[in-house]
């Protein structure tokens, strides 16, 4: 059953912060990778560039999957034995639909336009001069090139979450964890809507 009222209103003010924090973000990304590209001068460079993005759109895909399908009930008993990175791995899961959302949509859609930049200029670096019936294959080549890898990777990754979300959410809870008390970062709040526990 839909929850209406106070809940109601937080899900379609986070559902419009994240919209409008995507819009600038991708923005102010795309800005700057036009600065980056234009400085890129060695395909090995630009090509390594374009799997890192690939890479890091995948991982974040894994981790948005795992935030959804992970329980919270292993992470009790480690938090209770103040096991570094168990707080904060019962947080994901609670939030795992701002987890998700943020991993699969924002960082997902925010990769995929970088990458297609990235190959945008890969494919404008390797074909020059009056060659437009090849650049046209080429550019064709390497969307396809890029679909497949993202869309293969993503699907491998899906599997592996999956089968094991807990784990995953765990390991990430613990850099957060890290990132908590070394850098000073805070990524939810203290007390959390109550989550899943089954």
């Amino acid at each position: 059953m839909v929850k209406t009222g106070n809940n109601s209103f937080a899900v379609y003010k986070h559902a419009l912060f994240v919209g409008l924090g995507a819009f600038f973000l991708a923005i102010g990304i795309g800005l700057g990778s036009q600065g980056l590209l234009k400085s890129i001068s060695s395909l090995a460079i630009a090509f390594a560039l374009l799997m890192l993005i690939i890479l890091i759109g995948i991982i974040f895909d894994i981790i948005g999957t795992a935030a959804a399908a992970a329980t919270e009930v292993p992470f009790h008993a480690k938090a209770a034995r103040k096991v570094k990175g168990a707080k904060q791995a019962i947080a994901l899961v609670k939030n795992a639909d701002k987890v998700a959302n943020f991993c699969n949509d924002v960082v997902g859609d925010v990769s995929a336009s970088l990458s297609g930049a990235i190959g945008a200029t890969i494919v404008s670096t390797l074909l020059t001069g009056n060659l437009e019936n090849k650049l046209v294959i080429a550019g064709t080549v390497m969307t396809g090139f890029i679909a497949g890898t993202t869309v293969g990777g993503k699907a491998l990754g899906k599997h592996f979450a999956l089968a094991e979300a807990n784990e995953i959410i765990f390991q990430v809870g613990r850099i957060l964890a890290w990132l908590e008390t070394t850098i000073g970062l805070k990524f939810f709040s203290a007390t959390p809507k109550k989550g899943r526990k089954s």
